[in-house]
């Protein structure tokens, strides 16, 4: 199994970053093709960590998860308005390139 960093997008994660990063081969999942929008922050990280993804998200909450001690395989958060839609899918492959799963087990890595 490679060690590679995949990803779980979150609902409000914009759809041109994702199809973005899926051209630069990127593993992708969104939580419109999960079948789980409207899911409950705390159940999208569970299943990110069923499926051992980084959720990719805008959203302050899942922060809350990780300081209240959540276990995850990652969550890769910005604030919303920080990057235009090039830059946050640069920043993304910059993760996707330098990090691995290990290193992001229970870790927040802020974009």
């Amino acid at each position: 199994m490679s060690d590679e960093l995949r990803f779980y997008a979150d609902e409000h994660f914009p759809r041109p970053a994702t199809e973005g990063l899926r051209r630069r081969g990127v593993d992708i999942l969104t939580t419109l093709e999960a079948g789980r929008d409207g899911t409950s922050d705390v159940d999208q990280l569970a299943f990110a960590a069923t499926q051992e993804r980084v959720v990719l998200t805008f959203d302050s909450d899942f922060l809350e998860l990780h300081q209240s001690g959540a276990q995850h395989t990652g969550i890769a958060w910005c604030p919303e308005q920080k990057y235009r839609i090039g830059d946050l899918i640069q920043a993304v492959l910059l993760l996707h390139g330098v990090l691995d799963r290990a290193s992001m087990r229970n870790h927040v890595e802020y974009l």
